[in-house]
């Protein structure tokens, strides 16, 4: 008899759970890098939205308070004036531009603390389906301003807070469906891997931006619009919320139960247990999520009862009841101010970068995407960590500990030159976000399967929500004191956020 290939054996070696593992991790992770590719254009196109003028002028200046001395702004009838995109081409635009992110981001913290809660009550698939279809539409509305030649503010102001209210079915979603498929035993590992979605998304949303920033920008929100909508019905068509929703039915035998749903009845083949496998508790990364037997069968009735107590056999927990448990208030605190630091980056560095470096939108928006390499390594980094200790809270402290001063040295060295600016990404990446990736997935997890729930598996998502939901209002204040500051200088922009930075490792 003739040998497997090896591609059938590699194949062959992994569980029917693995696989089911494999592709739920794969799924979650490329539906929400699309939300974070949705958000990415606006910090690459501010470059865009005010130009420096003194280009065109050929006058060399270092703020724009000499620039308004030297240079008063020509109109022109066409679209875009010789300082940028109307009304963003007047003294006050980093105020317009703090407005925009304030506006997605206050709307996104608000909105997160109700998304929760609903997320508990409706099936995820359609909640998050209808989500990514409503931000494709009102990314995509951003960008129709350039082609309908639109430059009333509140225009990008609505767009933006409707932009920020529909992507919060994200998060608690995808952390809610990623937390039912995997246990605790290697969660801090799993999910520092999985949470590097957010750079990924981050780093092909400032490609994609930068591609047609200096030509169209309005295309730069149009094709992450669709790209967003793409995925949410990739997310109809293939998401699966819970192991439990692959429904088996198998063959009656001494060892089933009969379960009652309604008014029909249905029996289970229930796993029989030696002494020892019933008084030895089991790690749940290692328990198999599926029934596997010869004898079952998959079967697409999505009303089948899998187990005696369904997921959905308990009331959803309440707000104040997922306040109640213990270190939710107090990692929520701590994501507020890392968050801010995280979302002062996202949406200020590439303008920051073009001042500093003197580098045009495209290619300031390019080295950026450094930042989420670095983030992409500090995530994973934190995960092992924490899993190794077995102390999430000490993990995020050392990070803490570690990253406000390297924000000074960014602010310091950054001035040096390119290859200065290029290893200090890595780093400050690296130290920023670990902790905001680690708090965000493993703790939120950890958090909504707490010992004190008993139980109850329908925490996770409300508990998720309310975490990240306070650290948006840190996201929200974070771009809009970096607005209000930086006209006074970056240095002090930095010092606020080296603040914001003592103040999470204080908590």
């Amino acid at each position: 008899m003739a040998q497997l290939p090896p591609g059938i054996r590699f194949i062959t070696s992994f569980s029917r759970d693995q696989w089911y593992r494999a592709f739920i991790f794969s799924l979650t992770f490329l539906l929400y890098a699309s939300f974070h590719l949705s958000r990415k254009p606006i910090s690459i196109v501010k470059g865009e939205l005010h130009k420096h003028c003194s280009a065109s002028h050929e006058v060399e200046v270092n703020s724009y308070k000499e620039y308004a001395a030297q240079n008063q702004p020509v109109k022109k009838p066409s679209n875009i004036s010789q300082c940028g995109w109307e009304p963003f081409d007047k003294s006050n635009y980093k105020q317009l531009l703090g407005a925009l992110d304030y506006s997605f981001l206050c709307a996104y913290a608000i909105g997160m603390y109700l998304s929760g809660i609903i997320g508990e009550r409706l099936p995820i698939r359609y909640y998050l389906t209808v989500g990514m279809l409503a931000s494709g539409l009102f990314t995509a509305m951003f960008g129709l301003g350039y082609f309908y030649n639109i430059h009333n503010l509140w225009f990008y102001i609505m767009a933006q807070i409707a932009n920020g209210l529909v992507q919060t079915t994200g998060w608690p979603s995808v952390v809610t469906c990623i937390g039912n498929w995997f246990g605790k035993g290697r969660r801090g590992l799993i999910m520092g891997i999985w949470n590097s979605h957010t750079s990924v998304g981050n780093i092909l949303g400032s490609l994609i931006a930068a591609y047609w920033v200096s030509t169209c920008w309005g295309l730069s929100f149009v094709m992450p619009g669709v790209t967003i909508a793409v995925m949410g019905i990739v997310c109809f068509l293939f998401l699966i919320e819970h192991p439990k929703d692959l429904s088996y039915s198998c063959t009656p035998s001494n060892s089933s139960k009969t379960f009652l749903n309604g008014t029909s009845r249905f029996r289970i083949q229930m796993p029989i247990l030696n002494a020892k496998e019933t008084s030895k508790p089991q790690d749940p990364e290692m328990q198999h999520l599926l029934i596997d037997s010869e004898n079952c069968s998959v079967s697409l009735n999505s009303s089948t009862v899998v187990t005696g107590e369904g997921r959905h056999g308990t009331s959803a927990i309440s707000f104040l009841g997922a306040l109640r448990i213990p270190g939710v208030i107090e990692f929520s605190l701590c994501l507020l101010f890392a968050k801010l630091v995280s979302y002062t980056f996202l949406f200020w560095l590439p303008l920051y970068i073009t001042n500093v470096e003197h580098l045009d939108a495209k290619r300031a928006g390019d080295l950026s995407t450094l930042f989420d390499v670095g983030g992409i390594f500090g995530g994973i980094l934190a995960g092992l960590i924490s899993d190794r200790l077995e102390k999430r809270a000490s993990t995020c402290g050392m990070m803490l500990l570690l990253a406000a001063p390297t924000l000074y040295m960014f602010s310091a060295v950054s001035k040096m030159g390119l290859e200065a600016t290029v290893v200090m990404l890595l780093i400050s990446g690296a130290l920023v976000n670990g902790p905001y990736a680690l708090i965000t997935t493993a703790v939120s997890a950890d958090l909504g399967t707490h010992k004190s729930l008993k139980g109850n598996a329908r925490a996770l998502s409300t508990v998720t929500a309310i975490i990240d939901g306070t650290g948006s209002v840190g996201a929200a204040l974070g771009p809009l004191l970096a607005g209000l500051i930086s006209p006074s200088g970056w240095n002090n922009v930095f010092y606020m956020l080296m603040v914001a930075d003592a103040c999470a490792l204080l908590v």
